[in-house]
C-alpha cells in the first residue's frame, strides 16, 4: 500500500512544482500591471470641442472684430480720398503757376521786343498789322489758357465740397 501512495505523493509533488513555476510566471506578468495600467490609461491632452461650439465661438470673434476693420477701412479711405484731393489740388496749382510763369515770359518777350515808355509805342505803331494781330492772338490763347485752369481748379473744388457734403450727410 506504500506503494500506491508514494505514486500519489510524487504525483501530488510534481503538480505543487508545476503549480509553484505557474505562480512565478503568472507574478512575473502581473508584476507590471500597475505600471501598464497607468500606461493605458487615456488622458486628454488636448479637449477637443463640437463643432457647434468652434462655430459659435468664430461667429462672436467675427462679430467683435468686424466693426473694428470697417472703423479703420473707413479711416484709411478718408486719408486716402484726402491724399488723392491733395494731388489734385497741388497738380492744378502746378499748372496754373506753369501757365502763369509761361504768361509771364511771353509778357517778358513782348515787353522786351516793344521796349517801354514812348520808344515801345512807336515801335508797336511801326509794327504791320500782321505781328499786332499774332500778339493780340498769344494773349487771347494765353487768357484762354488761364480760364481753363481757373474753370478747371472750380470744379475740382466743387467736387471736393460735394464729397465732403456726402460724407457729412453719410455720417448723420
Amino acid at each position: 500500500m506504500a506503494n500506491p501512495l508514494a505514486d500519489c505523493v510524487s504525483s501530488l509533488r510534481s503538480s505543487n512544482h508545476l503549480l509553484a513555476n505557474s505562480i512565478s510566471i503568472l507574478d512575473s506578468g502581473v508584476h507590471d500591471f500597475p505600471r501598464l495600467a497607468k500606461v493605458l490609461q487615456t488622458t486628454k491632452h488636448f479637449e477637443l470641442l463640437p463643432s457647434s461650439a468652434l462655430s459659435a465661438a468664430q461667429s462672436r470673434l467675427l462679430s467683435s472684430l468686424t466693426p473694428e476693420f470697417n472703423a479703420l477701412l473707413s479711416r484709411v479711405e478718408t486719408h486716402l480720398d484726402r491724399l488723392e484731393r491733395r494731388e489734385q489740388a497741388l497738380i492744378a496749382r502746378c499748372e496754373l503757376l506753369e501757365g502763369r510763369l509761361s504768361m509771364s515770359g511771353e509778357d517778358n518777350e513782348a515787353m522786351g521786343k516793344g521796349g517801354s515808355g514812348a520808344m515801345g509805342r512807336k515801335s508797336l505803331a511801326g509794327e504791320s498789322d500782321g505781328s499786332r494781330e499774332a500778339l493780340r492772338l498769344k494773349q487771347a490763347r494765353a487768357k484762354k489758357e488761364r480760364l481753363g485752369y481757373a474753370v478747371e481748379r472750380l470744379s475740382l473744388q466743387a467736387q471736393q465740397r460735394e464729397r465732403q457734403l456726402r460724407k457729412s450727410v453719410a455720417a448723420q
